[in-house]
């Protein structure tokens, strides 16, 4: 394993060089980071490279950083993070892109470059706001058309900000402001002398 991330972190740095903003390895994972303006043609580059060869892309999702491991914001908030697989030469490699702008966080589209991300790339927009620049559908994919705001911000409430139900008189589903009340519930907690213990 380790000989196999050592050719491929060769090969990206022989490839990529100074366009790599950070480039960490972990657990026999490699992430790169690379900016908004140089991701999509990155992309192109790291799909027909013959030394890379990252012919799918997985998965990608947003991020919202805003309140990593507990910690206040350092740097931006949003990124996109993108899996690849590369099968002829049996490697993964991980791609972070952070949005230069916390109030319109966008970055390219890499629909052109792997038509996987399309449904990837209207999932992010839809829960974290991520706008996906040359995408030609970005629209909702998990909530209402209706929805307004984005869910899995962290500053988005627990219990939404409207809920819907079916309303006998009319008919039909209304939307209303939600009823719930927010309460903080503290688990009980049961205590035992003895708990753990082997005697």
């Amino acid at each position: 394993m380790t000989q196999k991330l050592d050719n491929l972190q060769a090969a990206l740095e022989a490839a990529l060089g100074g366009r790599i903003q950070a480039f960490k390895r972990d657990r026999g994972e490699i992430t790169i980071t690379v900016s908004a303006a140089d991701w999509f043609d990155l992309a192109i580059q790291l799909r027909d490279d013959p030394t890379l060869k990252f012919e799918q892309l997985v998965d990608l999702c947003g991020l919202d950083m805003s309140s990593y491991k507990d910690e206040p914001l350092q740097g931006l908030r949003y990124c996109a993070v993108s899996h690849l697989l590369s099968v002829s030469l049996n490697w993964r490699l991980r791609v972070k892109v952070f949005a230069p702008d916390d109030q319109v966080p966008v970055v390219p589209s890499v629909t052109p470059v792997w038509s996987s991300a399309n449904w990837f790339e209207r999932e992010a927009f839809d829960l974290y706001g991520l706008i996906f620049e040359g995408h030609n559908d970005l629209r909702r994919i998990l909530t209402d058309y209706g929805f307004i705001g984005h869910p899995m911000r962290k500053d988005f409430p627990v219990s939404g900000h409207v809920e819907m139900r079916y309303d006998e008189q009319t008919r039909r589903v209304v939307y209303q402001p939600v009823t719930i009340e927010p309460r903080e519930i503290t688990p009980r907690v049961i205590r035992e002398d003895n708990y753990g213990s082997l005697h």
